[in-house]
């Protein structure tokens, strides 16, 4: 089966989806009996009715992007063929692969960093570098293509960034940086790995030279999955990246929500503890660059709605309640949006994992048990999400947790 065919299926099955929960849950109404005829002035009182509709139109927060993510899935060619190299890889520009990390697990970056030298190497790259930036020292061998960097603990931006960003930060000191204003920077994590058709596809992006910057996809259920909860949960994640994220860089050439990774190998938190601070750390990164005054609104529009609509989650999710016990009539086009939302979000989690896990891999069997497994794992997700939210908003703002990243450290617990 061809990427075309795959992405037609793909997009019946998305229209189908949207069809039968708008039916299911009345936003598409078939008969008299679908409308809501009470008057809530009355049924609830003033207060009550306003409360009522006010929640009902929170989410409506979530349309910019829910409209980025289908028009993301639909419009581009969800699965596209393995990437073909433009040109040669030894006319590519400089490229340092800047890695992160707070040095806690030594062995996992020394392990990664030789694993993506190599897949660089069996590639065809030869202009490059891998850059560890680190606040402890990770004693990586000595090799030409390997440069250790140590953040010192007294240094301090002019700004007062914290955590990754104020080391990355370093890098760009003039005592400290090796780079040319031609030369490329791709972002890591400590346990990111490339692949053969991600640095393909960054030999292309650089040799074109048409935009300063750009991502990809980042998937979770690659070689031994450690938590099955958690990455089935990250499938939508998957879909974010091809949905909104490439919608902004593929049509507007900016990071309108925001961007990541690209077309590489991850892990998902190992435990529900990890995944909550996580959701956690997020939250409380991207509101200190929404409400950040050197950040124009202009530029941060977009990602504003959007982490709001992530603030105000409680409140919306409560609608799943209340509007069952306390119904409200609304305009058929209210209804239809919001069924049109949630079907949305709910497939999403679907063609994560249909993006995620191969077919070839785990079987029919297996393969469908994880569709309906990430279905499964909404509720479970709403709730960590709604959690992490108010301890977002009520916890320690200026710290950062690390989550468990190192497989052969699990396996000995």
């Amino acid at each position: 089966m061809n990427s075309h065919t795959k992405h037609l299926l793909h997009c019946a099955l998305l229209v189908v989806v949207i069809f039968v929960f708008e039916i299911f849950s009345g936003g598409i109404k078939i008969d008299e009996n679908s409308f809501t005829v009470l008057d809530p002035w009355i049924e609830y009182g003033q207060m009550g009715a306003t409360l009522l509709y006010l929640l009902r139109f929170l989410t409506f927060l979530t349309l910019p992007q829910v409209l980025f993510n289908f028009c993301g899935l639909i419009f581009y060619n969800a699965f596209p063929e393995k990437v073909v190299l433009k040109g040669s890889p030894l006319l590519a520009p400089f490229i340092c692969i800047r890695v992160v990390t707070r040095g806690d697990f030594p062995d996992l970056v020394k392990t990664n960093v030789l694993r993506n030298m190599n897949t660089c190497l069996d590639t065809g790259l030869e202009n490059f570098l891998i850059e560890v930036v680190t606040d402890k020292a990770v004693n990586l061998a000595h090799h030409r293509r390997i440069r250790e960097i140590v953040v010192p603990k007294e240094y301090k931006t002019r700004t007062g960034a914290l955590f990754k960003s104020r080391a990355l930060q370093y890098c760009l000191e003039d005592n400290v940086n090796v780079l040319n204003d031609n030369d490329w920077i791709v972002h890591l994590d400590e346990e990111t790995l490339l692949t053969e058709n991600s640095v393909r596809g960054i030999i292309n992006f650089v040799l074109d030279g048409k935009h300063p910057f750009g991502q990809g996809l980042i998937t979770y259920a690659n070689e031994n999955v450690v938590n099955w909860l958690t990455t089935l949960a990250d499938s939508f994640r998957v879909s974010d990246d091809m949905g909104k994220l490439r919608l902004q860089f593929k049509l507007f050439h900016k990071p309108l929500f925001s961007w990541k990774g690209s077309e590489m190998y991850e892990k998902s938190p190992f435990t529900l503890l990890d995944f909550l601070q996580q959701r956690k750390r997020w939250l409380q990164g991207i509101l200190l660059v929404v409400h950040s005054k050197m950040i124009p609104f202009k530029h941060k529009l977009l990602l504003g709605i959007s982490v709001y609509s992530w603030v105000t989650m409680p409140l919306s999710t409560s609608n799943i309640v209340f509007a069952g016990l306390y119904p409200i009539p609304c305009p058929n086009l209210v209804d239809f949006v919001c069924a049109f939302i949630a079907a949305v979000n709910i497939y999403m989690y679907v063609f994560g994992v249909i993006k995620s896990f191969s077919l070839y891999r785990f079987g029919v069997v297996k393969f469908m048990a994880c569709v309906l497994g990430a279905v499964c794992t909404i509720p479970v997700n709403v709730v960590i999400e709604n959690i992490a939210v108010v301890w977002g908003l009520v916890g320690k703002k200026h710290k950062f947790y690390v989550v468990q990243k190192d497989v052969r450290v699990s396996e000995t617990v």
